[in-house]
């Protein structure tokens, strides 16, 4: 018999990610990634992400970060994670957890991994698309704005830490 809690966890979409940040003359500015695909093309605001996917039960959820960043920006991760952030859930229910890490990447080379999409939907014509279209580097204040709104979290917990570490 499956316990509550595996049968919850097997239950609920679980994803994991991390949360880039590096300075810029002093100015803290965190990493996010923008979704492929026609229904995020023309949003800008509460659509952006960190870096994430989604993982089984029984994956580790800070390698399954790892993997995520490098199959949603062509960059192996090398970052260096400083902290487990606090999970949150989105509106549809998923958990997303996080991790923080002191890193570099440079936007304009990434690459993601592509899915395949009816597109226009019921035309049976599939499309490949990136699920991620671009990514970018933003200040604290703009990256609240443009990241999902549940996510912005961790962007709250990453810049209190930072205090308390007096960076």
């Amino acid at each position: 018999m499956i316990g509550f809690f595996n049968f919850v966890c097997m239950k609920t979409k679980q994803s994991a990610g991390i949360l880039l940040y590096h300075f810029n003359n002093k100015e803290l500015e965190v990493f996010l990634v923008h979704p492929g695909g026609p229904f995020w093309a023309k949003k800008d605001l509460g659509a952006w992400s960190i870096p994430k996917g989604e993982y089984e039960v029984g994956e580790d959820p800070l390698t399954v970060a790892k993997r995520e960043f490098e199959e949603e920006t062509s960059v192996k991760f090398s970052g260096n994670i400083q902290w487990e952030l606090s999970s949150v859930k989105m509106k549809s229910g998923k958990i997303i957890y996080a991790w923080a890490a002191e890193g570099d990447i440079d936007p304009s080379i990434i690459v993601s991994n592509t899915f395949e999409m009816e597109w226009p939907p019921k035309s049976g014509k599939f499309q490949s698309i990136p699920e991620v279209d671009k990514g970018g580097w933003f200040a604290v204040e703009e990256a609240k704005e443009k990241i999902n709104t549940a996510q912005a979290a961790f962007i709250d917990e990453l810049v209190s830490r930072l205090k308390i570490a007096g960076q």
